[in-house]
């Protein structure tokens, strides 16, 4: 299959309200923010509701050939479909993953690396690093791949406001039920409303390193208006955050009409989610997607 034709630049407007959009665990899982007060989304975090959405495609397809090559390798706990227990144990599995042979020892790196991009979308896509230490029965073995697909942090437009509110529980989760334990009582954060923006591409000579293709980038272009779908927690309910709008830029060639950063700084978006392009760049017309 052919590699990707041309560089692709896109842009995602997201809407919050009243949810935690990204919690971080070393400020008491407080929406994320930075030192001008802006509210932050990680760009892994992201990549993870990407990974999601292409779990969920992979798993409602019938035809095991359709199937093939469109594997997802880092699974979520709670979105595993295939019984691995760790990303050594599927990459090393003779079902799921290459077999033991392909990190061993005598393995050559680069055939190991277009096999594992040939197997799953992510790889090829968001690339990975096969850092396996040395165990009892097998040697270790680290392996960099560079993906195609680069998504940055979202921020928000204007400095977001972060609620607080101090819950109980009407149980104690341990104890003889005479009396009430210290995990009766906890935190919950969230944010008013804000409009967060993220930027990504997609690199064609990075593409031909990890065999990542045009049907690849449709099929990435189709999830990201639906990045928040099947996404609900108690910490962002059901339709609390969705996807305003994906902007796509589709450039002529490999190398691209313009840079990267010279294309994202054409879009201006408002508090209010509304957006205009400052600067037209010639033979590079957008492409507006809705949300849904």
């Amino acid at each position: 299959m052919a590699t990707l034709s041309k560089k692709i630049d896109f842009a995602i407007i997201m809407s919050v309200k009243n949810a935690n959009p990204n919690g971080d665990p070393l400020n008491g899982n407080r929406p994320r923010t930075d030192y001008e007060g802006l509210g932050e989304m990680a760009d892994v975090c992201l990549k993870r509701k990407v990974r999601d959405r292409l779990i969920e495609r992979y798993t409602s397809l019938k035809d095991e050939n359709e199937k093939s090559g469109q594997a997802i390798f880092v699974q979520s706990d709670d979105r595993k479909v295939d019984g691995e227990t760790s990303l050594r144990n599927r990459a090393e599995s003779e079902t799921n993953g290459l077999g033991k042979k392909a990190f061993s020892a005598n393995a050559k790196k680069d055939e190991t690396a277009k096999l594992a991009c040939a197997k799953w979308l992510d790889v090829r896509a968001f690339g990975q690093v096969f850092a396996f230490g040395k165990s009892n029965d097998a040697d270790g073995v680290s392996i960099p791949i560079r993906g195609a697909v680069t998504i940055q942090s979202a921020f928000s437009v204007e400095p977001v406001s972060v609620s607080s509110t101090q819950i109980t529980k009407s149980v104690s989760g341990e104890g003889d039920g005479t009396k009430r334990g210290s995990d009766t009582m906890g935190m919950k954060h969230r944010v008013d409303s804000g409009i967060y923006v993220t930027y990504g591409s997609m690199n064609p000579q990075l593409a031909e390193r990890t065999g990542f293709s045009d049907d690849d980038a449709a099929i990435i272009k189709a999830i990201l208006p639906r990045l928040f779908e099947n996404d609900a927690s108690s910490a962002r309910p059901e339709g609390s955050m969705a996807v305003r709008n994906v902007i796509w830029w589709e450039h002529n060639s490999k190398a691209g009409q313009y840079s990267s950063a010279k294309v994202h700084k054409t879009l201006t978006v408002k508090a209010d989610g509304s957006y205009s392009f400052t600067t037209n760049l010639d033979g590079l017309k957008p492409e507006e997607i809705d949300g849904f």
